[in-house]
């Protein structure tokens, strides 16, 4: 803390200390919106080092960090590892483990397998079978749901898997996911929770730091929110969505597009043989 003398009066000038965050692409908004709050302003510079990119955080950072915010990471990602991280911080460093969000409720198709962004294994298994585009698609939209996949063990598990991610912060958000999930979308990926949760994330951290939340957080990036996975209305009527319908619309980049839509583009893209389907949609 440094001084600076103004006639008879003495300021007091507070050193901004580094506040680093140790997430996945939820950490650049939830940084953004920490910073709507002045009192987090003044006291922090918050730098963001993204976990799933395995971004390696300088020893000189970690040398003057003020706080840390991260999400858990295991054992398995060594010197990016919760554990590691934490003992490399500087005596009485506060520091606060924050929600990794992830779910799949409104997305129960919704696949990680590599290779192509959103995967649907319903859509997958439709094309590995090598029908045309247009049955491939009648199919994909027709065909009752329920009768290939059990969508209420497949929310169960999601929840389950959930609930042991949420296990390792003491910031809790499952709650309230499923008191409103089925009234309005709180997500648009399954892993980019929507500008409400990233509020609520922002002025729980705050208060865990004693600062009063903003009564505005900034709404995220447009990159960020750019793009609304769109949801099956047959996983609408399912799950008894308040959203979803076969005419609703989502951003997809530079268009909007119903579910039928974006789903005629993943067709179309996978049998064009284009591997980069955010580029596509960038396009269409």
């Amino acid at each position: 803390m440094g001084s600076t003398r103004h006639g008879h009066c003495i300021i007091l000038r507070v050193e901004q200390r580094i506040a680093i965050i140790h997430a996945n692409c939820q950490g650049e908004p939830l940084a953004s919106a920490l910073l709507s709050s002045p009192e987090f302003a003044r006291a922090y510079l918050p730098r963001v080092y993204l976990n799933y990119a395995r971004q390696v955080i300088p020893e000189d950072a970690l040398a003057h960090c003020g706080l840390l915010l991260y999400q858990h990471l295991g054992p398995e990602w060594g010197e990016l590892s919760s554990a590691s991280v934490l003992s490399r911080l500087p005596a009485g460093c506060p520091s606060l483990c924050i929600p990794n969000m992830f779910f799949r409720g409104p997305w129960p198709l919704w696949s990680g397998a590599p290779g192509f962004d959103y995967r649907d294994v319903f859509l997958d298994r439709l094309l590995e079978m090598n029908l045309p585009g247009p049955e491939i698609l009648r199919l994909y939209l027709t065909m009752p749901l329920e009768r290939k996949y059990d969508l209420a063990a497949m929310l169960e598990e999601t929840i389950a898997r959930e609930r042991a991610r949420e296990a390792h912060t003491p910031l809790k958000y499952l709650d309230f996911i499923l008191e409103h999930w089925r009234t309005r979308p709180l997500f648009l990926t399954v892993n980019h929770p929507g500008p409400e949760l990233l509020a609520r994330t922002a002025a729980a951290i705050l208060r865990h730091l004693g600062m009063a939340p903003p009564a505005a957080p900034p709404q995220p990036h447009a990159d960020y929110t750019g793009f609304e996975l769109p949801v099956h209305p047959q996983v609408a009527a399912c799950y008894g969505l308040e959203y979803g319908g076969p005419q609703a619309t989502y951003r997809c980049y530079a268009t909007t597009k119903t579910f039928a839509q974006y789903a005629a583009a993943y067709v179309d893209c996978r049998l064009s043989g284009i591997d980069d389907f955010i580029a596509y949609l960038h396009l269409r």
